[in-house]
């Protein structure tokens, strides 16, 4: 591989962990800052990334020591099946949240009421349920936004990888 061929790489896989790593940010912040307390299916959406984001920083190091390359080939193929997944995954919650097909049963405002040890329910906190969008920007909710983010990364990822070949 040329120089220019493994900077390309190096900055592709360098690319693939920021972006993880600011979409997680990112998901905190509406959480923290916005008080958007996240659904099931949010948290669940979130794993990919936290999956992606020590093994994109494993390959960026690897990368960047010009160190095992097969190793870092491989990483970056597990980041992009991984981002694929994390696509359905938004694609799913986002036709949940468009009522195109049913999400699971104890997450919607339709479902089983959420159990307690109180009787009165915690009113400080904003829950939101699976079937309904916390919020759309431009006409697209945060789990179609992941759903697009992942798309992307999942390309990035398996371009960073052939960049290897």
């Amino acid at each position: 591989m040329t120089a220019t061929a493994k900077n390309n790489q190096t900055l592709l896989i360098g690319l693939v962990f920021l972006m993880t790593t600011a979409t997680i940010a990112g998901a905190w912040g509406f959480e923290i800052i916005g008080r958007y307390e996240p659904c099931a299916l949010c948290l669940q959406q979130r794993v990919p990334y936290y999956t992606v984001i020590p093994l994109s920083l494993a390959a960026l190091i690897l990368s960047a020591t010009n160190s095992l390359p097969e190793m870092v080939k491989w990483l970056m193929f597990a980041c992009a099946a991984i981002m694929v997944i994390s696509t359905g995954l938004g694609i799913d919650h986002a036709g949940i949240e468009w009522h195109w097909w049913q999400g699971p049963s104890d997450c919607s405002r339709t479902g089983a009421l959420e159990t307690s040890k109180s009787v009165l329910p915690d009113l400080s906190r904003r829950v939101v349920p699976c079937n309904e969008a916390a919020l759309r920007i431009f006409g697209i909710s945060l789990a179609g936004y992941n759903a697009l983010i992942s798309a992307a990364l999942a390309v990035l990822s398996y371009y960073a990888a052939r960049k290897s070949d």
